[in-house]
């Protein structure tokens, strides 16, 4: 893949988000800040193409890291694939799920009133075409941004936690933590991505936070670990 110097500044905020740590089983606890996949996932629902491959730079944390506990009603169990295929065979069976039966009840350690800039660029894929270029795709991403537009409503982690996002074209805003004690914090391992192509295997990094900024390609440089 060659990697492009077109880059983008994306501000997301939101009333709840909730990125949750892998080894919690059973309640949902979120990471301190946005992981770098959840990050991807929020520009990909904006704009998407099998030619492009959008990387994490920076994140920055504008807003205080504030926790908060609520609890949620969550369905533990989903349409199981024999009954679609039945349904496919013309089989006289419902494809759905009765929203008063099977509900669970979990509490949640998520954050509260978050705020992030998405500092990213895009890299082109071997699905790239002649017709793929770079300016093509980086102007249709800045419009689409412009514009508010998205392919389907990005979230922070639950799809009950929606995506306000704008594309920032000046300076970005300095984060609460600018110059404060606490701005510099090791956040401790953090999921970083997952490789499909090796059976889905988690890729992690450890995640260090400097005057509320997460420089991921420079962490990722220090070694990340799957």
């Amino acid at each position: 893949m060659v990697k492009i110097a077109f880059g983008i500044k994306l501000k997301i905020w939101g009333d709840y988000a909730c990125f949750t740590r892998p080894e919690m089983k059973v309640e949902r606890v979120s990471y301190d800040v946005i992981t770098p996949s959840a990050a991807r996932g929020i520009i990909e629902a904006i704009y998407w193409k099998p030619a492009i491959c959008w990387k994490i730079d920076k994140i920055h944390v504008l807003n205080p890291i504030k926790f908060d506990n609520i609890r949620r009603n969550e369905r533990p169990g989903k349409i199981s694939a024999g009954k679609v295929k039945t349904a496919f065979k013309g089989g006289d069976i419902a494809l759905y799920q009765d929203s008063k039966e099977g509900i669970v009840q979990r509490a949640s350690l998520v954050l509260r009133k978050v705020c992030y800039v998405i500092e990213a660029h895009f890299e082109k894929t071997v699905q790239a075409g002649p017709s793929d270029t770079v300016e093509k795709h980086y102007n249709i991403a800045l419009r689409r941004m412009r514009k508010g537009q998205c392919f389907h409503r990005p979230y922070f982690g639950c799809r009950e936690f929606p995506v306000q996002f704008e594309l920032i074209e000046g300076k970005i805003p300095r984060s609460y933590y600018y110059g404060k004690k606490e701005g510099k914090r090791d956040l401790g391992f953090m999921l970083y991505d997952i490789d499909f192509s090796k059976d889905m295997r988690p890729i992690f990094f450890r995640a260090l936070m400097v005057d509320g900024i997460i420089d991921v390609q420079k962490c990722l440089s220090y070694g990340g670990f799957s």
